[in-house]
Order: structure tokens, then C-alpha cells, then sequence
């Protein structure tokens, strides 16, 4: 009998008021030392969109009005049998002010100078979608050292 790989659904939310963008420099855990959206996986029971929203309450101390559903992207590693699939989430309308959690530590960026360089590799590939209010859908294969090995990314109507 085939072994089915492993399937673990998670979320990324990305505050946009243009022109600029609210990342977070994850400061433990799965991708520290990296600027990302804020996420991460579901509660026992939660729906998605209530899973995005409370993990940008945890991680950046704000509550999330707005949420629009932009994309889903599978992610897999090499040698590894689990695919993430990341649902993601634009965001133009929150309460508060963003703020340091023991996760994540929130700063805003334009549009013009988000730091690529020290995010995840996948980013450059679909955030510009992102940007455009495009819907997308995709698929990244991560190598030794979190390299782009193979990715598949297309804009799509609706999600």
C-alpha cells in the first residue's frame, strides 16, 4: 500500500495599504531570521479565515477586519514528506497598532523595498501577484539550503 504524503494546511496574511506593506522578522521556530507575513496553522476546529486572523492578533497585536483570500501554494522539501499548504490572505483594514510578540517583531516596508533578500526564495515569485490584487495558485520545491528547485505558478479567477 502507497503512503500518502503528509498534508499540514497553514496560513500567511500579508497587511497591504498601499504603498506599503506590514512583514514580520520571525525571531524563532520554522523560518527564523526571515521577514514573512504573519500565519501559521489551524486550532482544533477553526476555520481558515479565523485561523489567519488570530495568528496576525498573536504575532503583531492587531485585529484583522479585511480579508481576502489571494492564494493557496503547496510547498515541499526535498527528502521530506510532508506538502504545506499555505492559504494566503491580503488584509487593508485592522485595529491597533502593530507590535513585538515574542514571534514576530512587525515593521513596515514600501512597496518598492521589500527586503527579498532575506525572505523566503519563494517570495519573489508570487508576491508581486500579490501586490496586483491577482488571485494565484502554486507549487515550490525546496532544495539543500531552502533553494528553488521547480515551482509552478499561475494567476487564476477564483480561488
Amino acid at each position: 500500500m502507497k503512503d500518502f504524503p503528509k498534508r499540514k494546511i497553514l496560513t500567511l496574511c500579508i497587511v497591504h495599504q498601499y504603498p506599503r506593506v506590514l512583514l514580520g522578522m520571525k525571531k524563532r521556530g520554522f523560518g527564523a531570521g526571515r521577514w514573512n507575513g504573519f500565519g501559521g496553522k489551524l486550532a482544533s476546529g477553526e476555520s481558515i479565515e479565523d485561523a489567519a486572523k488570530r495568528e496576525v492578533r498573536e504575532e503583531a497585536g492587531i485585529e484583522i477586519i479585511s480579508l481576502e483570500k489571494r492564494g493557496v501554494i503547496e510547498f515541499e522539501f526535498q527528502g521530506n514528506p510532508e506538502t504545506l499548504e499555505v492559504h494566503v490572505f491580503h488584509s487593508d483594514t485592522f485595529r491597533g497598532t502593530p507590535s513585538e510578540s515574542e514571534e514576530m517583531r512587525p515593521e513596515w516596508f514600501h512597496i518598492d523595498e521589500i527586503p527579498f533578500e532575506t525572505m523566503w526564495p519563494d517570495d519573489r515569485y508570487w508576491i508581486p501577484l500579490f501586490l496586483k490584487g491577482k488571485k494565484f495558485s502554486g507549487r515550490f520545491l525546496f532544495g539543500p539550503e531552502d533553494a528553488v528547485l521547480e515551482y509552478n505558478l499561475r494567476e487564476i479567477d477564483n480561488i
